[in-house]
């Protein structure tokens, strides 16, 4: 546990000191914004929980592009700068790297995710929504982007470039976007079980209604287990060659 928290302390300190995760947060929050202002509150009558929803579906596109961009420097910038020497030479297991950095960039995505919620708090200006409504939505967008962060990741274990690494990413999180239109044109029980992997459509809108689901939190969670553990094996494949 305690190397665990000496790699997150230096990945949290290295996006302090570097431009890239202000850049990252700037940009998701300016997208958000414009998205929230041209689509949510388009002149167009809606109910408030119907532009919480646009705004909800919104935001998970922004977090997995954050997420991938977070994510793909992870390991891919230790190889490129030389560091990933040090860090396989230091007495730090490979489940221990994974996990201090995933976490690490968790934080700061989550933080990210947190920073918006002065958006949907500008429903109440003219409408009404629960709060739970929007506490079920904003934990579904953490579990989409600490999906998306584990596979991109695994995408940044694989790559000894931060480009390819983040286009690993898109590949992973484009083939399960592929599974819901994949499921519809597929005769059932196949279908069904083709739509079960869907990384949006299947486990993410219950979460825009305000639905927490025990069977999408346990999705999420074997994405992340199932990324997070290829890449280990993975760091441990590469240590000694």
């Amino acid at each position: 546990m305690g190397n665990i928290v000496l790699v997150i302390q230096r990945e949290l300190a290295g996006y302090i000191r570097t431009p890239s995760g202000y850049l990252i947060a700037a940009a998701t929050l300016l997208v958000n914004g414009l998205l929230f202002n041209t689509r949510a509150l388009s002149g167009s009558a809606k109910l408030s929980s119907e532009v919480l929803q646009d705004f909800l579906r919104d935001a998970s596109g922004t977090t997995t592009v954050a997420a991938v961009l977070l994510a793909m420097r992870l390991f891919a910038e230790e190889r490129q700068s030389g560091t990933i020497v040090l860090l396989f030479t230091a007495p730090v297991r490979e489940s221990q790297m994974v996990i201090g950095k995933f976490i690490s960039a968790l934080v700061v995505l989550s933080l990210l995710i947190l920073m918006s919620l002065y958006l949907p708090a500008l429903i109440f200006v003219n409408g009404k929504v629960s709060f739970g409504h929007i506490a079920g939505g904003y934990f579904g967008l953490i579990l989409v982007g600490a999906a998306t962060l584990a596979l991109g990741t695994l995408g940044s274990s694989l790559s000894r470039s931060q480009l390819v690494a983040g286009i690993l990413a898109a590949v992973f999180i484009f083939l399960l976007f592929l599974c819901w239109p994949l499921a519809r044109v597929v005769d059932p029980p196949l279908g069904s079980l083709i739509a079960y992997f869907s990384l949006y459509e299947k486990h993410f809108f219950p979460f825009m209604r305000g639905l927490v689901q025990l069977s999408d939190i346990v999705y999420y969670l074997s994405i992340i287990y199932f990324a997070l553990l290829v890449s280990i094996r993975t760091l441990q494949s590469q240590r000694w060659q």
